[in-house]
């Protein structure tokens, strides 16, 4: 094969020609011109979300989870309690991180194929005053199901709580405006919609809630007001930064910029959903959500009813034909997914769909039709 195959996941991603480019070369971790450019993603990061006037942006090696659980043990008070909204694998990460950091946590369950309900959320938090801050992942790629943010930030405002945003899978493809939208937090990583490589969290932290939120954390690598304020002192990381990675997304973030920013992304990734959807619907493969709460970055599709399917099989001959699909992630039934995110078009997304034809001819599966 004379390409990279592509990557049909939820990040990592497919990334450009000039995005690998940019980590052939070394860079000293605090040098001026790595410090430079570490200011200037965090800057361009803060106006994707328009938050200059109301947050900080905190960068913190690892995956985008280290990031979330250095959220949440940086923003709520050993002695807060959390409730999290939970419709996927990701809330329930959430749920469980929260809880190894030593903090009270209650989990509101949603069906895994409906998006969570603020009415839901409203009516817990008024029976139950001691919750502090509130969980939730705005898209859950458990099964690719849009939550309702701005419904969810509304409800915590008018209630005086906190709000965290787990928005790996959104940020900076689907709207996000700190202007309009209240979060403490809102964490995202390199690796996703910004289509740059992973190995680096951000966290938005508002600035209102920012003194609050010294020696909260129990853990040294991962206490984010420490990181913020060592930040704004030196320009400089306090440990050894992902520093490959860092020049990566600067210059994935330049071409998220020339692309037209996020509703450029938001139009290549809804069309890269819409050419998914009609090729897979052809063979007969059906998506598990209501497209009314799908959102355009990952679908889930029932697994075909043939007998002679097999998930490792399938995924096999995909790999094959170029492109990497990934698992299903829920429980009840059996599916698996697709990715729409990543630097490829539609164009690409026609050639997976025809990948999936051929796959499908080689495990003599005549159709994708679910046996429901």
């Amino acid at each position: 094969m004379d390409r990279d195959r592509i990557l049909l996941t939820p990040g990592p991603l497919t990334t450009t020609l000039r995005t690998k480019l940019a980590m052939l070369r070394d860079w000293g971790s605090w040098d001026a011109d790595f410090n430079a450019v570490t200011a200037r993603v965090r800057q361009s990061l803060l106006k994707i979300v328009h938050g200059e006037d109301t947050h900080v942006v905190v960068p913190l090696q690892g995956s985008g989870t280290f990031s979330v659980e250095a959220a949440v043990a940086t923003v709520v008070p050993r002695d807060g309690h959390v409730l999290v909204a939970d419709n996927g694998a990701y809330c329930k990460r959430a749920a469980k991180l929260t809880t190894l950091m030593g903090r009270r946590v209650t989990v509101l369950p949603f069906d895994e194929a409906a998006a969570v309900s603020a009415e839901a959320i409203d009516t817990k938090l008024a029976e139950d005053a001691s919750i502090t801050h509130v969980v939730l992942i705005h898209c859950e790629t458990g099964a690719g199901v849009l939550n309702p943010l701005q419904a969810v930030a509304d409800v915590c405002q008018r209630r005086g709580k906190g709000l965290i945003v787990d928005a790996m899978s959104s940020f900076a493809a689907l709207p996000i405006d700190a202007r309009e939208v209240r979060f403490d937090a809102l964490i995202a990583a390199s690796g996703k919609c910004l289509e740059g490589v992973p190995g680096m969290g951000f966290v938005f932290l508002r600035k209102a809630i920012l003194d609050d939120c010294a020696g909260r954390s129990q853990s040294l690598a991962m206490d984010l007001h420490d990181q913020y304020v060592y930040m704004e002192k030196t320009g400089q990381w306090r440990f050894t930064p992902p520093t490959h990675v860092v020049v990566a997304l600067a210059e994935a973030i330049a071409q998220f910029e020339a692309e037209g920013g996020q509703p450029a992304r938001l139009a290549r990734y809804t069309a890269n959903y819409r050419t998914l959807i009609d090729g897979m619907g052809r063979m007969g493969f059906m998506p598990f959500l209501d497209p009314a709460i799908q959102a355009p970055i990952i679908v889930t599709f029932h697994a075909p009813g043939d007998a002679r399917y097999d998930f490792k099989a399938f995924y096999n001959a995909a790999k094959a034909h170029g492109f990497i699909l990934y698992p299903g992630k829920l429980t009840q039934i059996e599916t698996f997914r697709v990715g729409c995110i990543g630097a490829i078009g539609p164009v690409e997304m026609q050639q997976a769909v025809h990948a999936v034809e051929l796959a499908l001819q080689d495990l003599g599966i005549a159709s994708g039709e679910p046996a429901i």
